[in-house]
Formats: structure tokens, sequence, C-alpha cells
């Protein structure tokens, strides 16, 4: 099955590009993705201003272009299946932020919203060519996220 989906040699691609296989969930798998990296992320022993933390983000976007363009193909450059650009997003929109339950879910919701709706200018992201683009948009959409809920929480709302 892996041969399939993947492009050959590059099993460990399609294990982080499709976040341990949740890429493959038939209903909505980019959700799916951000839930469950929210999900594992409120656990771990660090907090959203950590250096683990933020060494966990930075690895998460470094191997993202390269684990989703594993998954990529002529006929499909961004495959619904690479959600390893959701896990980095939603932990980018995390960064900062009190590791509460409703921060969490705030982040959850904040990210998914930016990552569907791709406002100005998150959406010319996708422009980037294979896991760039796949990548670029969700990051961008997590920076945003981060500004954003990091600003609500410093001014106390």
């Amino acid at each position: 099955m892996l041969n399939r989906l993947a492009k050959p040699g590059s099993v460990l691609g399609w294990l982080f590009g499709t976040a341990l296989g949740l890429g493959l969930f038939p209903i909505a798998p980019a959700t799916l993705a951000s839930l469950v990296a929210v999900a594992v992320y409120y656990p771990l022993p660090m907090d959203g201003d950590s250096p683990a933390f933020i060494a966990l983000v930075a690895a998460s976007l470094a191997i993202g272009p390269w684990a989703c363009n594993s998954l990529t193909t002529a006929d499909d450059p961004d495959p619904k299946r690479a959600v390893w650009d959701e896990v980095a997003g939603v932990w980018l929109t995390c960064l900062f932020l009190p590791k509460t339950l409703p921060w969490l879910a705030a982040a959850f919701v904040v990210f998914r919203v930016l990552d569907v709706l791709k406002p100005w200018p998150i959406r010319r992201f996708e422009r980037l060519p294979g896991g760039w683009g796949i990548m670029a948009d969700d990051a961008a959409a997590g920076i945003a996220g981060a500004a954003l809920l990091n600003l609500v929480y410093r001014l106390g709302w």
C-alpha cells in the first residue's frame, strides 16, 4: 500500500507526510491531523514558550516540505493525504500561548479557520512548488494565528 501512496524509497516521507497515516482518514483528514497534533502536544512536558517546543516546531517545519513533497505526483500536486502541514501549522499557532484547554482549543479553531479560508496573503504561498507550497500556506496560517491569539492573550481579552 505504501508503494502506491508515496514515491519510491520514501516510506519515511510517507509516514511524516501523512502524519502516521492520519492523512488517509476518509473524512476531513486535515482537521483530524490538526486535532491530533494539539492532543499530542497537550500532555508533553513542554510549554508554548519552552525551547523544547520551539525546537519541535522548527523541526516539523524543516522536514515538512520534504515529507509533503514525497506524496505529490504530477496528477496530484497537493494531495489531501499530505497533512504534515496541518501538524506544523497548528503547533506554530500554539507558540507562546498558555498550555490550557481553552487556549489550545482556540489555537485549533483559529488555525483551521485561517487554513480553510486562506485570507490574503496566506493563499499566495500555495503557489510555491511541491512540498514548499503545501507547507508554506499552513505555516503562514500558523504564524497569523499565533500573532492573533498572542495579541488577544497579551491584551487580556
